[in-house]
């Protein structure tokens, strides 16, 4: 298995793990798991999109509507 190779399934191994723990209201283990996801890609030159992204979308919708109110 290449380097590349390891990085990747590493990658997918931390954005499954965040997801499985947010889903189970584990949030600091969602945090925990989501930073090494951003290390990993941050260290593998890939700049892969954020697995996260509708996630924060969403998030940032929710505080809209409460500064809103």
């Amino acid at each position: 298995m290449s380097i590349e190779d390891r990085m990747n399934a590493d990658l997918d191994d931390a954005a499954k793990k965040a997801i499985v723990n947010l889903a189970r209201y584990k949030f600091l283990n969602f945090g925990y798991w989501a930073g090494i996801w951003v290390h990993l890609n941050r260290i593998s030159g890939q700049k892969r999109p954020s697995p996260f992204k509708a996630l924060v979308m969403a998030a940032r919708e929710l505080q809209s509507e409460e500064d809103a109110s």
